[in-house]
C-alpha cells in the first residue's frame, strides 16, 4: 500500500509542521539527558531504556522522515505509513500508563513530562486522525505492533537479571515471574486496544489532507 501525493501547498506545510516537531522532540531528549548526565552518569544505555525516551525518539525520527518526504512533494511508500502507526499506538500506550498507572513518577523536569506523555502523544493522534495522507491499515497486520515492544520488553528483563537496571518497579525481577509476565501480557494488551484505535481511524478520510490512496 503506497499513499498518493496530497496537494502539494497542503502536503508541504504539513511535512514541515512534523519535521520541527519531530526535531523539537529530539532536542528535548537530548536536552533532558544532557541536564541529568551528572546524576546519572551519561549512561545513553539507561536512558533510552526507559519506553518514553526510545520510543519519542523512534517516534521523532519518524515523523522527521514523513515530513522531509511531505516537503519535497514524495507520497509515503507503505512501510512507512506502518512505522507511523506503530509509532503512534505506542506513543498512546505511553501516555495511557504514565497517566493512568504511574503519573508523576519520572525524575525528568514537571515540563519534559507534560510534552513526551501528554503532548505529543496527543499531537501524534491528532495528526494521524486528522491528516489523511495514510490509507486504511490492514487489520491482518495488527501484528506489526508487537515486535518492538517486545523486543524492549525482553532486553529489559535480561538487564534486569544480569546487570540489575530496570526502568519501571513493576518489572524488577523480586517481582516473580509470574508476576512480571501478567504485566507484560496487560501492557500488550493495552497496547493492542491503542493499536486498534489507529488502525480504525486509518479509515477515516481526515480534514486537513483527505485521504486518497491505491493498494
Amino acid at each position: 500500500m503506497t499513499t498518493m501525493p496530497a496537494p502539494p501547498d497542503r502536503a508541504r506545510v504539513v511535512g514541515a509542521v512534523r519535521l520541527v516537531g519531530g526535531a523539537a522532540v529530539i532536542a528535548i531528549l537530548l536536552l533532558t539527558f544532557v541536564q541529568g548526565g551528572p546524576v546519572n552518569g551519561f549512561n545513553p544505555f539507561d536512558y533510552f531504556g526507559f519506553f518514553t525516551n526510545l520510543t519519542s525518539l523512534l517516534t521523532a525520527i519518524v515523523l522527521i522522515v514523513v515530513g522531509a518526504r511531505g516537503l519535497t512533494g514524495r507520497a509515503a511508500p507503505g512501510w512507512l505509513t506502518d512505522a507511523r502507526a506503530v509509532a503512534t499506538a505506542c506513543m498512546l500506550l505511553v501516555a495511557l500508563i504514565y497517566n493512568g498507572l504511574v503519573p508523576g513518577t519520572g525524575s525528568a523536569p514537571p515540563w519534559v513530562s507534560i510534552t513526551l506523555h501528554i503532548v505529543f502523544p496527543a499531537l501524534l493522534a491528532l495528526d494521524w486522525l486528522l491528516v489523511g495522507d495514510r490509507g486504511p491499515m490492514r487489520w491482518s497486520r495488527l501484528w506489526i505492533l508487537a515486535p518492538y515492544p517486545v523486543l524492549w520488553l525482553v532486553v529489559v528483563l535480561v538487564r534486569g537479571v544480569t546487570d540489575g537496571w530496570v526502568p519501571y518497579g513493576f518489572l524488577l525481577p523480586e517481582r516473580g515471574a509470574g508476576t512480571i509476565a501478567l504485566t507484560g501480557l496487560g501492557l500488550l494488551a493495552v497496547l493492542g486496544a491503542a493499536g486498534t484505535l489507529v488502525w480504525w481511524a486509518s479509515r477515516l478520510p481526515g480534514l486537513v489532507l483527505p485521504a486518497a490512496h491505491v493498494r
